[in-house]
């Protein structure tokens, strides 16, 4: 068994649940990144990245990983970026806290989210760097198959 390529699962996931049963498709639609934001990316969107994880030599089909998500958003006209990004990590959240044995499909293969759960709690960023963008990061960890 080769290893799973745990960013498109996630990627896969998040971006084929519909907009009636997925708040977070509605307010972001397909501004799903991995790893990186892009540059001139429309705002609010999501970028995020597998930081790591472990593995059981035993099971070698079953990665545990842990994956950061960006939530991000713009301040624009009245609108506030830092409580779009953090409206953008509660839609996030309701996506994926406590997600278990969901099957995801990329071409022939078949693989299951057999479990999702949030390690670390939205925290809100400001970066000099970047003027009138706000983000919300969080940490989910995963177990795939």
């Amino acid at each position: 068994m080769s290893l799973i390529d745990t960013n498109a699962v996630i990627r896969k996931y998040l971006t084929t649940a519909s907009a009636e049963t997925n708040p977070l498709i509605a307010l972001v639609g397909s501004r799903i990144y991995c790893p990186r934001l892009d540059m001139n990316a429309a705002l609010p969107a999501i970028s995020f990245f597998t930081r790591g994880g472990k593995s059981n030599p035993h099971i070698p089909d079953l990665p545990i990983v842990s994956v950061q998500f960006d939530c991000w958003a713009l301040t624009s006209g009245s609108e506030m970026g830092s409580i779009v990004a953090r409206n953008v990590y509660r839609k996030l959240y309701d996506a994926l806290q406590g997600l278990q044995d969901t099957t995801v499909t990329i071409g022939a293969t078949t693989y299951h989210i057999k479990s999702a759960i949030e390690e670390v709690s939205g925290q809100d960023l400001v970066d000099d760097a970047i003027p009138n963008r706000f983000r919300t990061i969080t940490f989910f960890e995963f177990i795939l198959r």
